[in-house]
């Protein structure tokens, strides 16, 4: 931060166990909640220095800093082993590991990519300054996964390339596909789940399918079936937070591992989904790039396994059945098709 940076906006508490969000919409003129919960997300809010979740409660007298996006400091490089599977002037794409955050965000303490990114290339950095319109906190970042979803991610060296892949990315002509490992197997085989996710109500660390949600489709097609378990390759279509955890466990099968939308297994230490195999336009070139990455050795080891005859779940019964899950996203995404006009979930 620099003298010539706008400074923090400095507020006070002045209600005890009020809701962080709520603080700053009552105390920012026109935010909405929606608003200061995307400024607290994006680390651009801290309480007594730290950063917190949109529903911290505070306590009364606690200093809360508001930054700009200009105002706030890159996160420090840190030498971090990236797997680059393709590189040249313009962009990166990097084969990313199972425990690496890819941007800082609300209790994370431990280094993310954006360090890793900075270290390795830190001309991305200065992409803010040719483009005013990216975001200065994520510099050379295209999009994201999640912090133990592994796989190819791609990453802007130029301002330019960044906005040729975010324009790909909102024009959905990248194409993404991934592995995952499921529980038990999806009837049909092959299909379309098309179901809107939002922000779940109940919990804002997850996501869930609502009527309000942001429209959402990943097609997904069964490549191998096991006693209780099956290896998928799904489409992502659109692009929302969890979109492939959430889907995958709607339909009843959710991903091995994924404890916050599945359930625990002593097979995977984490949810076995990996992006395998990306394709886009180069955007300086205009060539098509198609690149592939093997999935990690956990879930390697966890294939070889099932192969053999191992049981996913130890012998527990299945969570859900895949039939009723697959009503519910019918009816709900029904009834957001009946306002938006766009189809409802297809499964074939």
């Amino acid at each position: 931060m620099t003298d010539s940076e706008p400074p923090a906006l400095e507020l006070m508490a002045d209600r005890d166990g009020e809701r962080l969000d709520q603080f700053l919409a009552r105390r920012l003129d026109g935010a909405s909640r929606s608003q200061t919960r995307q400024m607290i997300d994006e680390g651009l809010v801290r309480i007594d220095g730290a950063l917190e979740r949109p529903a911290y409660k505070l306590r009364f007298g606690q200093l809360i800093n508001v930054h700009s996006r200009r105002s706030t400091p890159l996160e420090a490089p840190v030498d971090i082993e990236l797997s680059v599977v393709f590189e040249d002037e313009h962009l990166a794409v990097i084969d990313k590991q199972a425990g690496l955050t890819v941007h800082p965000a609300p209790g994370e303490t431990q280094p993310t990519l954006i360090a890793a990114i900075l270290h390795r290339w830190p001309e991305v950095s200065r992409i803010a300054e040719d483009d005013p319109q990216t975001d200065p906190l994520r510099p050379g970042l295209v999009h994201r996964l999640d912090r133990d979803t592994t796989g190819l991610l791609m990453i802007a060296k130029t301002a330019a390339a960044l906005r040729s892949l975010q324009d790909q990315l909102r024009e959905r002509s990248i194409d993404k596909r991934y592995a995952a490992i499921t529980v038990g197997a999806p009837d049909p085989p092959a299909g379309l789940i098309d179901a809107p996710i939002g922000r779940d109500p109940a919990d804002p660390r997850r996501m869930a399918i609502l009527d309000r949600g942001r429209s959402a489709q990943t097609g997904y097609e069964t490549l191998e079936r096991f006693s209780d378990a099956a290896l998928l390759s799904c489409q992502l279509i659109t692009g929302r937070t969890h979109q492939i955890r959430v889907h995958l466990a709607a339909i009843g099968h959710p991903i091995a591992g994924d404890t916050m939308y599945g359930l625990s297994t002593e097979a995977i230490d984490r949810q076995a989904l990996h992006a395998g195999a990306l394709s886009f336009q180069h955007p300086a070139s205009g060539e098509t790039v198609s690149l592939s990455a093997d999935p990690p050795p956990d879930m390697r080891r966890l294939l070889v396994e099932l192969r053999g005859g191992a049981l996913l779940l130890g012998g527990q019964p299945m969570p859900l059945s895949s039939r009723g899950a697959a009503d519910t996203v019918n009816r709900q995404s029904g009834a957001s098709r009946r306002r938006r006009r766009r189809r409802t979930q297809r499964i074939r």
